[in-house]
């Protein structure tokens, strides 16, 4: 999402909503598009450790504070991110995420999946202060033209897949690795043959 739906341009600043996989990959992809501020948003502080080695340099758990997270973003950045990120399938995420954004050239991308179908609440005449929103799967990922590109900045070292990678079991334990990532205990899991 970050190369092939927001197109982020180097020394850009950018919030993700969500620290999952989804989220630590727009970070990854937006440090290794040279984005300058990454700023990243989640009620468990247990992430922001991955989120620093994914290249995210300011954290905000909306949980410790009074202020609206969109308000905190403004302040960081003095007037909004360029890009920002809704990876926590969350309605309220998406609205601050859109509220963060810079008016005039933010940009805000759709990651989560929301677990019932709801309006999207903004209101249309904030759509004319020049921020626009956009919705992604995959992040418009292109196995066949671009896995190539993708395994070369994995291979030198611009992307780390590693941090991806929580928990490596058996195949036989495919089942506990199953509710690890359904219960939240873990980013990725790998298995063993």
């Amino acid at each position: 999402a970050a190369w092939n739906v927001a197109d982020i341009q180097p020394a850009s600043t950018v919030a993700i909503f969500g620290l999952g996989a989804v989220g630590l990959a727009v970070a990854e992809g937006a440090r290794a598009r040279g984005a300058s501020k990454i700023i990243g948003i989640d009620i468990n502080p247990d992430k922001f450790q991955l989120g620093r080695e994914a290249g995210i340099s300011e954290f905000i758990n909306p949980k410790e504070s009074d202020k609206a997270v969109h308000e905190r973003v403004m302040e960081i950045t003095e007037g909004g991110v360029e890009y920002s990120f809704e990876c926590a399938g969350s309605i309220e995420a998406l609205r601050e995420a859109f509220l963060s954004t810079n008016s005039g050239v933010g940009v805000t991308v759709m990651l989560g999946v929301h677990a019932s179908p709801q309006l999207l609440p903004i209101h249309p005449m904030e759509l004319f202060q020049g921020r626009s929103i956009t919705a992604s799967v995959f992040g418009g990922f292109k196995p066949k033209t671009q896995l190539p590109f993708f395994i070369t900045q994995c291979l030198q070292g611009l992307l780390n897949l590693d941090l991806f990678i929580s928990h490596q079991l058996p195949f036989h334990d495919i089942n506990e690795a199953m509710q690890l990532l359904h219960q939240g205990k873990a980013l990725r899991c790998l298995l063993h043959l």
